[in-house]
């Protein structure tokens, strides 16, 4: 069941209160999507049935640590291609931003704008820095059945690609 977590987040004299749906569990059905990616293609988890997805939200592109992450998705691309898995990357950022995310660091895989926050919500993974909402940093691997096979709040950057690609490999 999902559950409702109700925030207030005071900002000097300004209230900005944020609700989101909690993160669906490992062996839940994974929510479904329909977004649109950097090349203006819509993509669905049902494009993606039958196939490992690992689907992983991230704060804001173009900054360092969101920069950082897809770098190490994008150098480990063939390695996730070798077993099979497919990488897609959401932000709450724009078509326009996500294109030049992805043109700017070569990055081989969808990047799709949920600027109306609702898959964001429906993970679990809507957040706020100051009074911005934002994706906050979480990965979920799904499997070809479109289940949650496992979840990631992510710590350390640098080293979560070639943690996903382990697990995936287990998983399998």
């Amino acid at each position: 069941m999902k559950k409702f977590a109700l925030g207030l987040v005071a900002a000097g004299a300004a209230w900005m209160v944020t609700a989101a749906l909690s993160a669906p569990a490992v062996g839940e059905a994974a929510p479904a999507f329909r977004l649109q990616d950097q090349n203006n293609e819509w993509h669905s988890l049902d494009q993606y049935q039958g196939k490992w997805l690992v689907l992983y939200f991230y704060p804001k592109a173009d900054t360092p640590g969101c920069t950082a992450e897809a770098c190490e998705f994008r150098d480990n691309i063939f390695a996730y291609e070798e077993i099979g898995a497919e990488i897609i990357g959401v932000s709450l950022d724009d078509v326009p931003s996500q294109a030049a995310f992805a043109e700017k660091y070569s990055l081989p895989f969808p990047l799709l704008s949920d600027a109306q926050q609702v898959v964001a919500t429906a993970y679990g993974v809507l957040g706020a820095f100051g009074t911005t909402a934002i994706a906050k940093r979480e990965t979920f691997i799904i499997n070809p059945q479109g289940q949650v096979a496992k979840h990631y709040v992510v710590t350390n950057i640098d080293a979560h690609s070639a943690e996903v690609l382990a697990d995936l490999k287990a998983l399998m």
